[in-house]
């Protein structure tokens, strides 16, 4: 009788096996994320809103450099994490609740791919909801796919994909970018068309996919592991020194400032970056490739920003679980984070009602950007506590609810 026990009690391991029987580490994996979010948007409101990068000096000068393409970047590499939240964290969805996972980020790119349309028809091509509608469309056959595989995919297209932007849009001749978007229903409607959300826009799918398939492969690693952080935060660093240093070495300092200052000025304050405010490579010389400045599409630039990425969502997740009193002090800047969409889209209204200059030269004072930070936090701190979700999340997640009636 007694032996009879040990094999009945080898159902032991199921305890072991579901990742989701620890709930504490999994509670502060998602609250460093938030924070990591938050952190994206308030740096998307120093580029939108506060003093360009030539109007500021010392500690102010690197807030604004960091901010400037690193935020967008660190934006879409969460976005990419989302994906997984969606399709299953460590192990993906499959069967009926892989197909009901893969219908509910259809839908919210169909819906973000909308959103972003109709605000780009007021605000113009900086709205990066748009290309975030296309960056899930093209992610969506890779949400099975391990950690290990999305990281190889993630670094053969930033390897790839800057040469081949490069080669395209310089053999691309103006007429035929005009024949492209007459028939565009899109362009003619915002003047964000297809062509520029895959190659010419802003945030062009070509060269933004690697940060959204980085974070997917940071969504199927367990964040909460010791020996998880150690790696990527020795991973993120060795690619940001490594591509900044190589780029550096190669294209030169003066190179690197000269492309970020170019960047800040020519995208008044919109985010647009280093590239042409088209995002393409017109008239550029090949040697464009080996600089590293904010949203300059380059290989150097990719590999950067995602090692700058990696670092801020190690570093706020290890904060978050070893520091309680950093993760109670912080609990309304996390509240931004869990509804970054309304945020974000809430500055672009807001700018438009108050009447807030977009960060431009001759704007030198940094008090509208900590306005409009702190009327954030403010929100998001009393919406959470009477609302599980932000009002346009709220809003996505109620257009996903059809998919319960897939079989």
């Amino acid at each position: 009788m007694t032996q009879a026990r040990p094999p009945q009690e080898k159902p032991a391991p199921q305890e072991n096996s579901p990742p989701r029987t620890s709930p504490g580490p999994s509670l502060g994996r998602l609250v460093g994320v938030d924070l990591a979010r938050a952190l994206a948007v308030f740096g998307m409101y120093v580029v939108h809103i506060g003093p360009p990068l030539s109007a500021t000096h010392g500690v102010a000068s690197w807030v604004r450099y960091m901010a400037e393409g690193h935020s967008s970047v660190l934006f879409a590499t969460l976005a990419g994490f989302s994906l997984m939240l969606i399709a299953g964290r460590r192990e993906p969805k499959t069967g009926l609740a892989g197909r009901q996972a893969r219908a509910r980020i259809a839908i919210r790119a169909a819906v973000l791919l909308a959103l972003g349309t109709v605000m780009a028809m007021e605000y113009g091509g900086v709205i990066i909801l748009g290309f975030y509608g296309v960056y899930f469309l093209l992610a969506l056959p890779l949400v099975r796919l391990r950690a290990r595989t999305l990281a190889i995919i993630a670094a053969a297209l930033a390897l790839v994909t800057p040469q081949l932007a490069y080669v395209l849009t310089t053999g691309l001749s103006e007429s035929v970018q005009q024949s492209i978007n007459t028939y565009d229903p899109l362009h003619r409607l915002s003047e964000v068309g297809v062509l520029d959300l895959l190659l010419t826009g802003f945030y062009p799918a070509l060269t933004w996919l690697p940060f959204v398939i980085s974070g997917m492969a940071l969504g199927r690693l367990d964040l909460s592991s010791g020996a998880v952080q150690r790696r990527l935060a020795a991973v993120g660093a060795a690619l940001t020194v490594a591509a900044y240093g190589m780029s550096l070495l190669l294209a030169g300092k003066g190179a690197l400032r000269s492309m970020a200052e170019d960047g800040s000025s020519s995208s008044g304050g919109s985010g647009s970056g280093s590239m042409p405010l088209d995002g393409s490579f017109p008239e550029m010389p090949a040697s464009t490739l080996l600089t590293a400045g904010p949203h300059s599409g380059t290989t150097f630039d990719i590999i950067g920003s995602v090692g700058v990425a990696i670092l801020v969502i190690v570093g706020a997740t290890v904060a978050m679980e070893r520091l309680p009193r950093l993760r109670r002090l912080a609990k309304p800047v996390i509240a931004v984070g869990t509804m970054s969409l309304t945020a974000y889209v809430g500055h672009f209204l807001a700018q438009s009602v108050l009447s807030t200059p977009a960060g431009t030269g001759t704007q030198q004072s940094w008090v509208p950007l900590l306005m409009y930070v702190l009327g954030a936090i403010v929100f998001a701190t009393v919406w959470s506590r009477f609302f599980r979700r932000g009002p346009l999340e709220y809003l996505l997640n109620a257009a996903t609810k059809p998919v319960k009636h897939i079989r």
